[in-house]
């Protein structure tokens, strides 16, 4: 069935105006499609096994603190995320938009949903942290309440601010090579409601957790390091096992900063192509292809596949393959859990840095 065209302010006054097309794009040949099959194909695949073996090997943990609950959710929002790839496939082999209105509300609605949430949730688990080092104690148990409050409030957020890509995509047709080809675009009611809500969302779902995350763990940082420089211990043996906690803490350091950092260097292209799609309503002759998009957001994908890698491969980097084999032991579980030696319970003060 046809899409009818939907009239808006840039048809009235640009006679000649063409909406971005995004993924839809009309051309010829194969062996483009087949590129991009392939290299989507594979970010899906080791996205998907990597994911769910990370979630695996957190769930098995017998000690789950609150910290991973907010990771196992990032986790599931990169999941969520990769499931907009057939999709994607799809139309970049039709060519044109075919999977009726209810996907054009909903794909780009659960892309950008993803990324609030997984930003959200790196956001959560510093915040965790930080509290954590500033009062003084480990890492507790995973608190039902505390956790339940905190994913309700980050999905009810994310889906809040990304309710408006739901609402203004729709099926529109436009003409491509002498004819009327069918595309999923957005078509806001005027152009600076689309400046107004671009700026919110840049502001509110990139900046606002970027900037807490990075205040955070440089708080984090610098209370680890006075502790380790004010530590005393009267034995040498102490003193070994003090820097050998110490390796542990900065080698976690280390892990989440190259999470954090992983996520803001392969998700600001896509921001910042948006934006260009945006200088685009008021310079037509500024254009960006479709192709040059979906590398944007390939490259995007691709943080899927790293993120559940980077966070795991400085604990449990011996048990994947346990996990795909199905051997994973409870036993070995345990020893990964702890990181801070039993004679160690009676130093509180090393343990704080230790988790």
């Amino acid at each position: 069935m046809e899409a009818a065209a939907v009239t808006s302010p840039q048809d009235i006054f640009r006679p000649n105006w063409t909406y971005f097309t995004f993924f839809s794009e009309s051309r010829e040949g194969l062996a483009m499609p087949i590129v991009e099959t392939l290299v989507l194909s594979l970010i899906f695949v080791v996205s998907l096994l990597g994911n769910i073996c990370a979630i695996t090997l957190l769930a098995r943990k017998k000690r789950l603190v609150t910290a991973n609950c907010f990771v196992l959710n990032l986790f599931c929002a990169d999941l969520l995320f990769i499931s907009t790839i057939p999709f994607i496939l799809a139309t970049r082999w039709s060519g044109a938009w075919s999977l009726g209105d209810f996907c054009c509300h909903m794909l780009f609605y659960v892309v950008s949903l993803s990324g609030c949430v997984t930003i959200s949730s790196l956001a959560a688990v510093s915040l965790e942290r930080m509290v954590c080092i500033m009062r003084l104690h480990q890492a507790s148990s995973c608190d039902a309440k505390a956790v339940a409050g905190g994913l309700l409030g980050i999905w009810g957020f994310s889906a809040l601010t990304a309710l408006p890509l739901c609402v203004f995509f729709r099926v529109t047709t436009q003409p491509a090579n002498g004819k009327d080809f069918q595309v999923c675009t957005m078509i806001w009611p005027s152009v600076a409601a689309e400046i107004v809500w671009d700026v919110l969302f840049v502001v509110l779902d990139f900046l606002i957790p970027g900037l807490s995350i990075v205040i955070g763990y440089t708080k984090i940082f610098k209370v680890t390091k006075e502790t380790r420089r004010n530590l005393t211990m009267s034995t040498a043996y102490v003193e070994s096992q003090q820097l050998l906690v110490s390796q542990k803490d900065y080698k976690l350091f280390r892990t989440l900063l190259v999470l954090m950092c992983s996520f803001f260097l392969m998700w600001s292209p896509i921001v910042i192509t948006v934006l260009l799609i945006l200088v685009r309503n008021f310079k037509q002759d500024f254009q960006i292809s479709s192709t040059f998009f979906f590398w944007i957001m390939t490259f995007t994908f691709a943080n899927s596949a790293l993120n559940p890698i980077l966070y795991n491969v400085s604990d449990v980097r011996h048990k994947w393959w346990q996990v795909i084999c199905c051997r994973l032991s409870d036993k070995k579980m345990d020893s990964s859990d702890t990181t801070v030696p039993k004679n160690e319970k009676e130093q509180p003060d090393l343990a704080i840095i230790a988790k």
